[in-house]
């Protein structure tokens, strides 16, 4: 079985054609049309036309809460011409072949779960850090919805009790490799914003770099710190962009020790087993898990 497979981000789609071995050929991407439906469906159908004769269908992950089932975005994410919309009927509609969604965080752990760091794991649950911070988990070996399809969209968690209603009171303005990279900006006193590679080419060198990925990294530490005493996961795999530098797990790792060692459990020595590992498919994870959600629906 062959598929085309979409990874829709909010700069850029990604897409392939896929096997069941998980072979990508035709791989490319296109920037990602910001204004109507209309331009989305145009890209994809001019795509899909090109493949059509050589797969089965369309295995595709977005923003938002998506209603895997009826193929609806119930929240669309950056791409709010999808808010409320029938994507995947409209689409099959115009392709005329069998199309299936997924969130993107959520294609993240699919893949992560059948294919793996967090393969075996009962409970688990992935951070994809970017431009916000999305999140899946994995409850008693099976991927969690929710009743309006928003469990794991760490982005709107709220991280300061006393300014909960401020716009940076929430994890997308704390925990995201965008949060990190304003941060820096602020402390140089400038208004420009690097991208994340050229600031960890900065950062061994850089006090102000080494500064804001601290904070970062024991943001994130403390909002695995509770997650781990709300579900008692096994495992956490950090994704998106950022986890590709082996300093970001193990700075992670440094500091959740240190919010244990200084929290009510550490000082009542209980003991925290959970395990931080960085997911083992990076650019490729969204395309790997649309692809298994396709198989699974």
């Amino acid at each position: 079985m062959k598929l085309l497979t979409f990874d829709v981000g909010g700069t850029e789609i990604k897409y392939a054609v896929a096997d069941e071995k998980m072979n990508f050929t035709d791989k490319g991407y296109v920037p990602t049309p910001m204004d109507t439906f209309e331009q989305f469906s145009d890209v994809i159908y001019g795509i899909y036309e090109k493949h059509k004769d050589e797969v089965e269908g369309i295995a595709m992950c977005l923003p938002g809460f998506i209603d895997v089932k009826n193929g609806r975005c119930n929240g669309g994410g950056g791409l709010l011409y999808n808010h409320g919309t029938d994507v995947g009927k409209l689409l099959q509609e115009r392709c005329g072949c069998k199309i299936v969604l997924e969130n993107d965080a959520k294609a993240a752990i699919l893949a992560e779960y059948y294919r793996g760091s967090l393969k075996g794991c009962e409970n688990a649950a992935v951070f994809i850090i970017g431009t916000g911070v999305g999140g899946g988990l994995i409850i008693d070996s099976k991927i969690v919805r929710g009743t309006h399809f928003r469990a794991g969209e760490f982005s709107f968690v709220i991280t300061k009790a006393d300014q909960y209603d401020q716009k940076d009171a929430v994890m997308a303005e704390s925990c995201s490799t965008r949060a990190m990279l304003i941060n820096y900006a602020k402390k140089c006193g400038s208004e420009e914003l690097i991208s994340g590679r050229e600031f960890f080419k900065r950062l061994p060198d850089d006090p102000l770099a080494e500064e804001a990925f601290d904070e970062l990294c024991t943001n994130i530490a403390v909002q695995i710190y509770n997650l781990s005493w709300l579900l008692d996961l096994e495992k956490i795999a950090i994704g998106g962009g950022i986890s590709q530098q082996p300093i970001v797990t193990e700075r992670i790792r440094e500091k959740f020790a240190e919010v244990i060692s200084k929290s009510s459990a550490g000082h009542m020595n209980l003991p925290m087993h959970i395990q931080i590992v960085p997911c083992a498919f990076y650019n490729d994870a969204n395309l790997i898990g649309a692809f298994i959600n396709y198989t699974l629906n």
